[in-house]
C-alpha cells in the first residue's frame, strides 16, 4: 500500500498544481473573484491532502494497518468530493454543488483520524 498511496499522492500533488496553472492562468479572467477564490480553495486542500498522501505512505512503512490505509482512501475521498465540488461549482455555477463539499471535509478530518490513531496505537 506504501507505493500506491506514495504514486496516488505525487499524482495528486501533480494535478493540483496543474489546476492551480490552470486557475491562474485560464479562468483568472472567465471567473468573478469569488468563483476563483473558491476554486483556489479547492486547489489548496487538494495539494495539502496530496502530500498527506504521502505521509500516509511513509506511516505504512512503518505502522502499517487498517488505520493508515484508511487514512490514504480518506484523503483521496476528501480530494474527489471536497475538491472536486469545488471546482465544479466554480466552473459551473451549480449552487447545490456546495452541499457537497462538507462530505469532503469529513472524509478529511476522518483521515487525519486514521493517521493520528495509527501512529497513537504503534
Amino acid at each position: 500500500m506504501d507505493r500506491l498511496f506514495f504514486a496516488l499522492g505525487a499524482l495528486a500533488a501533480f494535478a493540483a498544481v496543474a489546476l492551480g496553472a490552470f486557475a491562474a492562468h485560464g479562468l483568472k479572467a472567465r471567473l468573478d473573484a469569488m468563483m476563483l477564490a473558491t476554486f483556489e480553495t479547492g486547489v489548496r486542500y487538494h495539494l495539502y491532502h496530496a502530500l498527506g498522501l504521502l505521509a500516509v505512505a511513509w506511516a505504512a512503512t512503518r505502522w502499517p494497518g487498517v488505520a493508515v490505509n484508511a487514512s490514504g482512501w480518506l484523503f483521496i475521498a476528501g480530494i474527489v468530493l471536497f475538491s472536486g465540488s469545488l471546482y465544479a461549482l466554480s466552473l459551473t455555477g451549480v449552487r447545490w454543488l456546495g452541499a457537497i463539499t462538507p462530505f469532503g471535509g469529513l472524509a478529511f478530518l476522518a483521515g487525519w483520524a486514521c493517521l493520528a490513531w495509527a501512529a497513537w496505537k504503534a
